[in-house]
């Protein structure tokens, strides 16, 4: 078993509130967190479903709600920061877990 990573970079929305800050971060500077996985994971449509969770949890954690921050651009955050993970995996499987989230709302 294969064990890859991917990380969650939060890149234009977070350049966003550091614009609003008043400076806006290099990319090396954007937080991120490793999301560790088995290739394997994405071989099923629940270990895809478990991984999508995992990486919105993650989200969650860079985004995290702030009361300076308009509850609109925290969840804009977290969607940049899942759907660039997602991006980033490329996986067919989890491609199709992020659209059924995504068109849920």
């Amino acid at each position: 078993m294969t064990n890859l990573a991917t990380k969650i970079l939060l890149l234009g929305a977070f350049a966003g509130f550091a614009a609003a800050a008043g400076a806006a971060p290099a990319e090396s500077d954007a937080p991120s967190l490793a999301v560790h996985y088995s290739s394997d994971a994405l071989a099923t449509d629940d270990g895809a479903r478990a991984l999508y969770h995992r990486i919105a949890r993650a989200a969650e954690q860079l985004c995290p709600s702030d009361a300076r921050l308009v509850p609109t651009a925290v969840r804009e955050c977290r969607q940049q920061a899942i759907a660039g993970a997602v991006d980033k995996i490329h996986n067919q499987r989890l491609a199709a877990v992020h659209a059924s989230y995504s068109r849920a709302g």
